[in-house]
C-alpha cells in the first residue's frame, strides 16, 4: 500500500497516487489474458511512463526543495518526505518488473522460439557475428573515455542515453562508454530467432576499448534530467521563438535520477555520485539493462500472430461512410465518431472536402500535438493555396512536442496561414475545428469537437470521442472561442459550452450543487464522470459535500486521483474504478441526473486545476438525443467492465473487479467495438 495519506487527510498526494496508476500498467504485463508481445509492450509503457514521471513530477519536487523552508512549512510542502515515499514504492515496482521480465517474459519467448540472450551466452558463431556487427555498424558511434579519479573531475551524462560505467584494477580510473541506441537501434538479430541487446554487442568487445587497462566491472547507467523548460512568461518577443531556443535544456537540465545496475559496488556508486554532483536520493538501483521503453520495437522473428493482439478492422460509420458530401450529412444531423474503433480518415476527409470546396470561406483549427506530414496537414496547406482563410492555433508548449509544433507552425505561416502560438501562462488544450461555408448567400458554420488530438497515429491507440455538428448553439460559441484565441475577443460570452478558463469551473460547480439540491429534497441524485485525472481540491471538496448529501457518485478515472473514495462520513457514496487495457482510455464524459432530465457533456478537460483555470478547454453539452444516448450507453459499458477494471479504494489495492459466477465477462473496449459495430451496420 502506498503511504500517500493518513486517516486525517482529505486528499491523496497526486504524485504518489500516480504510481498506483503505473502499477496498473505493470499488472497488464503480468496478465496472461494479454498476448506475449503485448505484455512486453506494457513493460515498455511502464518504463516510458516512469522516465517521464522522474523528468517532470520528481523534478518539480526538487524545485520545491529550493523554496525557503519557512515558506514550505507554511504551505505544507514536504518534498523530501514525498520523494522518499516515491523512491520506496518505485523500488518495489521495479523489483516486480524484473520478476515479470526475467521469470515470465524471457522463458515464454523461448517457448515460442524467440531467444533473447546476453553476451556471456554467445556461442562461437554468435561471438564472431557480434564482433563483425560492432566493427561494421557500431564502432564509429562509440566514444569511450577515461576519468582520472585522483583529480577533481566532473562527468556529464546526456538525458536518457545509456552508458557503461567501467571499473579497472587501477581504482583511480573510471571508464565511461556510451551505448548509441539512437544511431544503431536497441536490438540486434542474429541469422536465426536469436536476439541480443546492442548493449551486449558492446559489452562483448568492451575490454578492447581500453587496451592499456584491466577491466574489473561493467555496469549500465542512465541519467534522467529535468524535462521542464524554465522560461519566464513575462518577456518581450515571441514565445515560440523563446521555447525553440530553450529546447537544449532537455538534454542538459538538472539531474532527477541516476538509474544504475544494482550489482554496482557501493564505492563505485559513491564515485559516480561525486562526479555527477548527486545526492543519495537521486540514486535508483535497477537491473542490468535500462530503457525498457525500447521494447516497443522488439523484433518478432516468429511471425506468430497469437503473440499479438488480433487486429480490429476499423468500423464503417453508418452515415459518413456512404455520403459524398459531409456538410449535407452534418447539416441534417450531428454525427459522432469513436476512436480507435472508427477511422480518423473521417476527420481527414471532412477537412479535405472543406479545403477543396469553393464555398468554404474560413477554416479554424487548434493543434495541440501536430502529427508529422499527414492528410490533415496536407489539406490545411491545400486550403491556403485555394485562397481559403486559414487560422491555425499551434500550442508551442505541448510537452515533448514543442519543436515539431513550431516547425509546422512556421510552414503554415510561410504558406500564408494566420498562425497563433501559445499565450504566456496558458495552454490551448481543446481539440476543436470550425469551417465556415457560404450557403444560399449566407455563412453557415460547421464544428468538430473532440477529446483527442488531430493525429491519425494516436487515434489508433487512444480511446477518444468526437462530434461533428452544425447546431448554432455550439458553432456560434465555438466561433467566439477562436476569436478569443485570435485576440478579437477577451471573453467568449457563452451560454451552452463550458470554456476554460472562463466558465468550466463555474458550470460544473452549478451542476454538482444542483444534484446536492435534489438529494436534499429527497429526490434521486447522481453524478457519473469519466476522466483521465482528478486533482482539483475545490471539485473534490464539492464531491465530498455531494456524497454527504446522498448523491450517488460513480467515477471512472484512468490515471491518478487525489480524492479518497469510500470513507465513512466523507466519501462513502463515491465509487471509483479504472480501466487499463489494449487502448489508452482518453475520453472525458460527464453525466448529471438533473432530476430525471439528464445532462451529458464531453470534451477535453479533466477536473484538474490546470484544465479548469490555466488552459483553453472546450466541454460541450450533447444536444442530439440519439448521440447523447449513445455516449451514455458507451459509458455504461465501461462502468460494467469486470475484466480490466480495477477498484480505486481507500487502500489503493488496485484489485480487479470480481465477476460473479453467472455474470457475463465484460471487457469494455471489446464490448464497445461490438456495440458500435451493431449500431452502424
Amino acid at each position: 500500500m502506498l503511504a500517500s495519506t493518513t486517516k486525517e487527510s482529505r486528499l491523496r498526494h497526486r504524485d504518489l497516487n500516480w504510481l498506483s496508476f503505473n502499477e496498473r500498467v505493470l499488472q497488464e504485463a503480468d496478465d496472461k489474458i494479454n498476448p506475449l508481445y503485448e505484455r512486453l509492450k506494457f513493460l515498455a509503457i511502464f518504463s516510458s511512463n516512469l522516465d517521464e514521471y522522474f523528468r517532470v513530477r520528481v523534478s518539480q519536487l526538487r524545485q520545491i526543495k529550493k523554496v525557503e523552508k519557512s515558506i514550505r512549512k507554511k504551505l505544507a510542502l514536504r518534498p523530501n518526505k514525498f520523494t522518499k515515499e516515491i523512491l520506496e514504492e518505485v523500488k518495489l515496482q521495479q523489483h516486480r518488473f524484473g520478476e515479470i521480465f526475467h521469470d515470465q517474459i524471457i522463458p515464454e519467448l523461448a517457448e515460442n522460439g524467440v531467444f533473447l540472450i546476453e553476451a556471456k551466452d554467445f556461442d562461437k558463431d554468435q561471438n564472431s557475428a557480434a564482433r563483425d556487427y560492432y566493427k561494421n555498424s557500431v564502432a564509429e558511434f562509440v566514444k569511450p573515455e577515461i576519468i582520472d579519479l585522483s583529480k577533481e573531475s566532473d562527468l556529464f551524462l546526456t538525458n536518457n542515453v545509456l552508458y557503461f560505467a567501467v571499473t579497472f584494477e587501477d581504482e583511480n580510473k573510471l571508464g565511461i562508454v556510451n551505448i548509441p541506441t539512437k544511431d544503431c537501434g536497441r536490438f540486434v538479430q542474429f541469422n536465426n530467432n536469436t536476439i541480443t541487446f546492442l548493449d551486449d554487442i558492446i559489452r562483448n568487445i568492451l575490454p578492447q576499448l581500453f587496451p592499456k587497462e584491466t577491466v574489473s566491472g561493467i555496469f549500465e547507467i542512465k541519467m534522467s534530467r529535468d524535462a521542464e523548460l524554465y522560461i519566464d512568461d513575462e518577456f518581450d518577443g515571441i514565445l515560440a521563438e523563446k521555447i525553440y531556443q530553450s529546447l537544449a535544456q532537455r538534454t542538459d537540465g538538472q539531474p532527477t535520477r541516476l538509474l544504475y545496475d544494482a550489482e554496482m559496488p557501493k564505492e563505485i556508486q559513491k564515485k559516480l555520485r561525486k562526479l555527477l554532483h548527486l545526492g543519495k536520493i537521486d540514486m535508483m538501483p535497477g537491473g542490468q539493462y535500462h530503457n525498457f521503453s525500447d521494447f516497443f520495437s522488439f523484433p518478432d522473428p516468429s511471425n506468430n500472430p497469437k503473440l499479438h493482439f488480433e487486429a480490429l478492422a476499423p468500423l464503417k460509420h453508418k452515415i459518413l461512410e456512404s455520403t459524398e458530401n459531409y456538410f449535407e450529412a452534418i447539416a441534417k444531423k450531428d454525427q459522432s465518431l469513436h476512436f480507435p474503433f472508427m477511422s480518423f480518415d473521417y476527420v481527414e476527409k471532412f477537412l479535405e472536402q472543406a479545403a477543396s470546396d469553393p464555398n468554404t470561406e474560413k477554416i479554424k483549427i487548434s493543434l495541440y500535438r501536430v502529427a508529422d506530414e499527414s492528410a490533415l496537414t496536407s489539406s490545411l496547406l491545400k486550403a491556403i493555396e485555394n485562397g481559403i482563410k486559414v487560422t491555425i492555433f499551434v500550442e508551442a508548449k505541448a510537452r515533448f512536442d514543442e519543436a515539431n509544433n513550431i516547425v509546422w507552425g512556421r510552414k503554415f505561416e510561410e504558406k500564408g496561414a494566420n498562425v497563433i502560438y501559445s499565450y504566456p501562462k496558458i495552454k490551448v488544450h481543446s481539440k476543436i475545428m470550425l469551417v465556415k461555408r457560404l450557403e444560399n448567400g449566407k455563412s453557415k458554420r460547421y464544428a468538430y469537437i473532440g477529446t483527442g488530438n488531430f493525429n491519425s497515429k494516436t487515434s489508433k491507440i487512444y480511446c477518444d470521442h468526437a462530434i461533428f455538428t452544425a447546431d448554432k448553439r455550439v458553432t456560434k460559441e465555438l466561433d467566439r472561442v477562436f476569436k478569443v484565441l485570435d485576440g478579437k475577443l477577451i471573453v467568449p460570452r457563452e451560454k451552452h459550452l463550458l470554456i476554460s478558463p472562463f466558465s468550466t469551473r463555474r458550470n460544473f460547480t452549478k451542476l454538482i450543487l444542483n444534484e446536492i439540491k435534489f438529494a436534499k429534497e429527497g429526490k434521486s441524485a447522481s453524478i457519473t464522470a469519466k476522466m483521465n485525472s482528478l486533482e482539483d481540491k475545490e471539485m473534490i471538496e464539492l464531491l465530498y459535500k455531494a456524497s454527504n448529501a446522498g448523491v450517488k457518485i460513480r467515477l471512472l478515472i484512468r490515471g491518478f486521483t487525489s480524492l479518497i473514495p469510500g470513507v465513512k462520513g466523507m466519501s462513502e457514496n463515491i465509487y471509483i474504478t479504472s480501466i487499463i487495457d489494449r487502448f489508452l482510455e482518453h475520453g472525458r464524459i460527464y453525466l448529471f441526473e438533473n432530476g430525471g432530465d439528464e445532462q451529458i457533456f464531453f470534451g477535453s478537460a479533466d477536473w484538474m486545476g490546470r484544465n479548469l483555470d490555466r488552459r483553453i478547454e472546450v466541454i460541450t453539452p450533447i444536444f442530439d438525443k440519439d448521440i447523447a444516448q449513445e455516449f451514455k450507453e458507451i459509458l455504461q459499458i465501461q462502468l460494467s467492465d469486470n475484466v480490466k477494471a480495477r477498484i480505486q479504494d481507500e487502500e489503493e489495492s488496485n484489485s480487479y473487479i470480481e465477476k460473479g459466477e453467472n455474470d457475463k465477462a465484460i471487457r469494455s473496449q471489446y464490448e464497445i467495438y461490438e456495440y458500435l459495430k451493431e449500431k452502424h451496420s
